[in-house]
């Protein structure tokens, strides 16, 4: 089992900076900045997340890190 620590470290490295990725604000900045990924308009930030077709691993770690306990 994989830590939801270890995947927030992932995220950062990813996105070579310290962000929340709870909060939908900093997620979407973050990809709209670094990435240039723009996500969908959908009814929450994950189901964007979710229907997002991209190459970069770090949606699914993000999406991953969201739905962790």
């Amino acid at each position: 089992m994989v830590s939801k620590e270890f995947i927030h470290r992932r995220i950062c490295i990813y996105a070579g900076k310290e962000f929340d990725p709870t909060i939908d604000e900093h997620v979407e900045e973050v990809l709209r900045s670094k990435f240039n990924i723009h996500l969908p308009q959908r009814t929450s930030l994950n189901k964007s997340l979710a229907s997002t077709t991209s190459d970069h691993e770090i949606i699914g770690l993000i999406l991953q890190y969201r739905t962790m306990g």
